[in-house]
């Protein structure tokens, strides 16, 4: 299925939007995964609005690329991994709950899924950069549990954000 501009230049925006917000939130907050909440935010967004079966997973791509270019973090390409996989979650979740947008329940399970999905590329970075392994499961705990909580906030976000969408025609 072929992207319209619109939709393309709505998926660009929102990619854009998690960039912008990572950007602001890089002030040292000493919470762990406080940036998931925009992140999982706009994925879901770019997935709730864009009738496209890898909405989200393209955003989360169009971010992962920005960022590593802009050098945004730790991790270099693996920062790619790191927008990527909250992106197919949410794609993978839309493609098997039909109405997952309308639902507050499905949003913050399919927003925890999306938050879990750093568990994935902490440990990849944490493995690579030869941490010990007790200090590395002490670590993902600590990220994940952060990234899940905030994940699961930007989530039940989504379904009234896109019904006031809806309801002036935007989408």
């Amino acid at each position: 299925m072929r992207l319209s501009l619109k939709d393309a230049l709505f998926l660009g925006f929102c990619a854009v939007f998690i960039l912008v917000t990572k950007t602001a939130l890089r002030l040292h907050l000493k919470i762990p995964g406080h940036s998931m909440f925009f992140t999982v935010f706009f994925l879901m967004l770019a997935r709730g609005c864009v009738q496209n079966g890898f909405a989200a997973t393209f955003c989360g791509l169009l971010a992962g690329i920005m960022t590593m270019i802009l050098g945004m973090g730790k991790g270099g390409p693996l920062l790619i991994i790191k927008f990527l996989l909250p992106g197919l979650a949410v794609d993978g979740m839309a493609l098997f709950l039909p109405g997952l947008f309308q639902s507050l329940p499905l949003c913050a399970l399919t927003a925890a899924l999306a938050g879990a999905t750093r568990f994935l590329s902490t440990y990849a970075v944490d493995i690579l950069t030869g941490m010990d392994p007790d200090v590395l499961m002490q670590h993902i705990f600590i990220q994940s549990s952060g990234n899940l909580i905030f994940g699961i906030a930007g989530g039940l976000l989504v379904p009234p954000v896109i019904r006031k969408l809806k309801a002036y025609g935007t989408i």
